[in-house]
């Protein structure tokens, strides 16, 4: 048995390493995060902190996209723009951060340059504004906030 396994191997040595490929590439997208210590948390979660811990949401997507329906208080800062926002973002400092785009799968940059730039409490939203509207959340759709507040 072992021998045909191997001899199988060996016949099909381009079938085998796509495949290997393939579930490797299968697993660093559904771990990387987490071995990268990027917290995701779901809409309950985000809410809760919201509500309790006085977290700011910020909304990576494009003001296009953030003028058709973001979370209430969301402060809109383009990925390219986050370490140009630093006075802004220095207030947030002391609170928790939970950054969102439409779906979670770019959040993860945003993430590490705040955790490289001293923030400890940092999450992405899990799922993105997607999931948030999947779990009948509300939206708003009030102008931009591009300040953060010293609540």
């Amino acid at each position: 048995m072992m021998q045909q396994f191997i001899e199988f191997i060996g016949n099909n040595l381009l079938w085998v390493g796509l495949w290997i490929a393939l579930f490797m590439g299968l697993i660093w997208n559904l771990f990387s995060q987490t071995i990268q210590g990027i917290g995701q948390i779901d809409p309950m979660d985000a809410t809760r902190m919201i509500n309790h811990e006085h977290a700011q949401v910020i909304d990576i997507r494009s003001p296009a996209d953030f003028a058709t329906g973001h979370i209430l208080n969301a402060m809109n800062i383009a990925e390219s723009d986050i370490m140009e926002k630093k006075v802004d973002l220095e207030k947030l400092r002391k609170r928790p951060v939970i950054v969102c785009c439409q779906t979670g799968t770019t959040v993860a940059r945003v993430i590490r340059r705040l955790k490289e730039d001293g923030f400890d409490a940092v999450y992405g939203l899990r799922g993105g504004i997607a999931t948030w509207q999947r779990s009948a959340l509300p939206l708003t759709r009030t102008a931009s906030v591009t300040k953060a507040s010293a609540t």
